[in-house]
């Protein structure tokens, strides 16, 4: 580090760090989707994602580079098997792309708000334009292919409303109709649930260790009971419900990803989704939907707690960057 330069604070280091091994796993992921799909307009965003997450990677690198930081440890072509036939139909990897591309809007959004140091802040200000624009491309072509769900329609208010009522919040006995802010909430915990059930489904057909097939089993059962529960809440409101996605599983059985690799992306997955409960949480007004998303969130906190100790058993968890022991380093019992 020259010494004129300005040091990492701690957000920044815990940003670079953390998005490192997400845009390094996400080029690995793309590799194999980019291999296998034979649609040439998904190969075209699937190559403008795989570009982008490769030069996230590299820039992240040369900062760590410069200032003489260990680089963290992340995957490469061994942890990827290419000569295995596709797991997943052409259709996933547009999925992928689209939900990669709105959890990272979410992800590096929050990074940007609590860097400073100007190259740093440079980075994530263009992560976040690309993320942004990466959804854009992957929605439209989506809807073009007619696999894209809207959140379900509601009429215009005809003026603005204000209450007084304490009801409003009641979410027990005579309840009033969801407002458009739990409507997505509810609508999008489906979406997203979704693209994990289609996941844990191939995985749960190629994945031969016991331990990790018990794991990610126990992950589909969950999302499978948020989405009932979800679509039970919608019913209820006569607005509908969701409908599944088509399955865009194959019926291959041999297993094209490292174990550390889908372990590790169902715990970047489970950070995500913690998130998002949290955010959903925030924003919800009626007691009985607070209550059932808490509920989701203690229970994505276990399960994340699980996928937690299963890497540290099998020594895949990387600590991230912490500060020192003051006490160690006093020498204070």
């Amino acid at each position: 580090m020259g010494k004129d330069s300005i040091r990492l604070s701690s957000s920044e280091i815990g940003g670079l760090w953390s998005s490192y091994l997400q845009e390094n796993l996400t080029v690995c992921l793309l590799t194999y989707f980019l291999h296998h799909n034979q649609d040439e307009e998904i190969r075209g965003i699937l190559q403008h994602a795989y570009d982008l997450a490769v030069g996230h990677v590299e820039k992240i690198t040369a900062i760590f580079q410069k200032e003489e930081f260990p680089i963290p440890d992340g995957f490469s072509e061994k942890d990827i098997d290419l000569t295995i036939p596709p797991l997943f139909y052409d259709l996933f990897g547009l999925y992928f792309v689209n939900s990669l591309s709105r959890l990272s809007m979410i992800e590096i959004g929050f990074i940007t708000a609590n860097v400073a140091r100007q190259d740093v802040m440079e980075l994530f200000i263009e992560m976040t334009k690309e993320s942004t624009e990466l959804y854009q491309m992957s929605t439209t072509l989506m809807q073009k292919k007619g696999i894209y769900d809207r959140s379900p329609m509601i009429p215009y208010p005809k003026e603005v409303e204000y209450t007084k009522k304490l009801s409003y919040l009641s979410g027990f006995g005579k309840k009033r109709p969801l407002n458009a802010i739990e409507i997505t909430e509810i609508f999008y915990g489906i979406e997203r649930n979704y693209f994990s059930i289609l996941l844990c489904m191939g995985l749960l057909q190629v994945v031969k260790d016991k331990e990790i097939h018990h794991f990610i089993k126990e992950g589909k059962k969950i999302s499978e009971q948020q989405i009932r529960t979800y679509n039970e809440l919608l019913m209820r409101e006569e607005l509908l419900g969701n409908v599944s996605i088509r399955t865009e599983v194959t019926d291959l059985t041999d297993n094209p990803f490292s174990e550390r690799l889908i372990v590790t992306l169902f715990h970047l997955l489970n950070g995500v989704d913690i998130t998002l409960l949290g955010h959903a949480i925030s924003t919800s007004m009626r007691t009985d939907l607070t209550a059932c998303f808490e509920k989701f969130l203690m229970q994505i906190l276990a399960y994340s707690a699980k996928g937690v100790d299963l890497m540290m058993e099998r020594g895949w968890f990387q600590e991230p960057p912490h500060a020192p022991s003051r006490r160690k380093l006093e020498k204070i019992d």
